[in-house]
């Protein structure tokens, strides 16, 4: 089956190479001399160095070749959901048979989820989906084993994914629960920074466990709300994505945390980071949407404050376990 991936960062990059030993892929960059660097050198060096390009992974900068090799086959988006709008509008003059998306977070300043983005750029009814899970790019590069899950209410579209994705070292799983799969995925990023937080400052596995475990319940309580299926936030796209991006160095966003609480400000936290944070960007998204919902998220209060209250990490630790004792929900 065809599969162009458009997005030619860490996490595009690495599922193209993984499918690639399956299909024939195609990997699409904006950036035409970072792509043909990609081609000479057979290598991804700003995102994934040291890793080898298979020689049957093709690599371009025209979008128009791009979607004309996924007809019929599939089309994923594997830019950051701030370039989703900017890439939908380009898609939506391509017509393309499907599409589906591997970024996660509500955009920033519309509070939209990805879903929500296409359809309005995109503006008519195809195929659509996301393709979310605990799953960190250098190791899928590597070959190494993860499992995912694919969310979208077309059982055509959930199949064909199953069937081309689903092999090697990935494993596939399907939902008609777009919503959940999303908002899993999306406020995930957020806890992470909540808990480098806490390991930065020390405060043990104990607190570490109890901040997933209660952040889960803020996914939960906000993913149901926006009409997510509260057995989604149990699955791969919920706890496990959870679970990964809070204890895994790889983490982006852990890594967030784990520099506030070392004293570093968020500015030269992202600049030494040089890859998206998406927890960073959606935070305020989720904070609003809560409170517009009057859903509780103190966990998600704490980082905003943080963030861009100019509150320290020890106080927002403090403030989180000042808060009165309630029954368990």
């Amino acid at each position: 089956m065809n599969i162009t991936l458009l997005g030619a960062g860490a996490w595009g990059t690495a599922l193209a190479i993984s499918l690639s030993h399956r299909h024939p892929v195609l990997l699409w960059g904006r950036d035409a001399h970072a792509i043909e660097q990609m081609r000479l050198s057979r290598q991804n060096t700003r995102y994934l160095p040291n890793i080898v390009l298979p020689k049957g992974l093709r690599t371009s900068a025209d979008l128009s070749d791009a979607v004309a090799h996924a007809r019929g086959g599939l089309l994923i988006i594997a830019t950051s959901i701030a370039g989703l709008r900017p890439l939908a509008a380009s898609l939506a003059k391509q017509n393309p048979d499907s599409v589906i998306w591997l970024c996660k977070g509500f955009e920033e300043g519309s509070a939209l989820l990805p879903h929500q983005v296409v359809q309005q750029v995109i503006g008519r009814e195809m195929p659509a989906g996301a393709l979310s899970g605990p799953s960190f790019a250098q190791e899928v590069a590597q070959g190494l084993p993860c499992a995912l899950t694919l969310g979208s209410t077309n059982k055509a579209l959930r199949e064909q994914v199953v069937s081309a994705v689903h092999g090697g070292g990935i494993r596939v799983y399907s939902t008609d629960d777009l919503v959940g799969v999303e908002v899993g995925g999306a406020v995930k990023n957020i806890l992470a920074i909540a808990t480098g937080i806490a390991d930065g400052l020390g405060l043990g596995m104990n607190a570490r466990a109890a901040l997933i475990t209660r952040g889960l319940a803020e996914i939960t309580r906000l993913g149901t709300a926006l009409g997510g299926r509260l057995e989604t936030f149990m699955g791969l796209t919920g706890v496990g994505d959870l679970i990964l991006t809070c204890t895994g160095d790889l983490s982006r966003n852990r890594q967030v945390g784990l520099r506030l609480a070392a004293g570093k400000s968020l500015p030269d936290i992202i600049e030494q980071l040089g890859h998206v944070a998406e927890g960073v960007r959606c935070v305020r998204a989720v904070k609003t949407l809560a409170a517009q919902r009057g859903i509780d998220m103190p966990i998600v209060e704490a980082v905003a404050r943080v963030l861009f209250d100019a509150q320290s990490p020890a106080a927002a630790i403090e403030q989180l376990l000042a808060r009165e004792a309630r029954t368990e929900h």
